[in-house]
């Protein structure tokens, strides 16, 4: 089964406060590497964007006025996600969006089975300390420096490499130094050692036979 990670942007903290999702994105992957699809969509909320959202996300009324409803592209989110996992960081805040706009077009609501909450997992492995998505980043030194605000594409891509350290918490990888990675060529290398070959003149051939005459008879005779 493909995953996608999913993320959106909205203007407010609740739907039933009568708030609006403004942006959603949807990057798909099999196996966790990414297969070039995307779903990535502004949306119309139909309503004002207060100012409080408009500095976290940066999307103004002007902006999103010209983009369609959720209602109009509904059907081609639901076709997009259709039978795959989804990934989410904090799920009960997006998918209690995504049902409630669902709902409000009469769509077939997101089955809670569907969804992994990556917030959930990091809370587990992490007890006790902040597990942000920003924090998470930070903790598996995942480069930020392109998220001045959120963004629901870039979120999308961040929570991937977040998600698959969060599987899998590589070990640090150990710098040997130069004198080190020496050392350990030394003792796996094979070694190799050159043959001399050294000539003896005839007088040290002579005087060596005359050696072995006298200091075999004064020991041994």
């Amino acid at each position: 089964m493909n995953e996608i990670f999913l993320d959106t942007e909205t203007t407010g903290l609740s739907f039933g406060d009568g708030h609006k999702i403004v942006e959603i994105a949807c990057i798909e992957t099999k196996d966790l590497i990414p297969t070039n699809n995307i779903f990535h969509k502004l949306i119309n909320p139909k309503r004002n964007v207060p100012d409080e959202a408009f500095k976290i996300h940066g999307f103004s009324e002007k902006l999103l006025s010209n983009q369609k409803p959720f209602e109009i592209i509904a059907d081609e989110f639901l076709s997009f996600i259709k039978g795959k996992k989804l990934i989410i960081h904090n799920a009960n805040f997006d998918i209690g969006f995504l049902n409630g706009e669902l709902g409000v077009a009469k769509k077939d609501l997101i089955n809670k089975a569907q969804v992994i909450d990556s917030l959930e997992i990091a809370r587990n492995k992490f007890p006790g300390i902040s597990n942000s998505l920003d924090s998470l980043c930070k903790r598996f030194n995942i480069d930020l420096s392109r998220r001045s605000k959120h963004n629901a594409l870039l979120d999308c891509e961040l929570l991937r490499e977040v998600y698959i350290n969060l599987l899998d918490v590589k070990e640090p990888k150990f710098d040997l130094s130069s004198t080190d990675k020496k050392v350990h060529q030394s003792l796996n290398s094979e070694k190799k050692y050159n043959k001399i070959v050294v000539e003896i003149s005839e007088t040290e051939l002579k005087n060596h036979k005359n050696f072995l005459k006298t200091e075999l008879k004064k020991n041994y005779y």
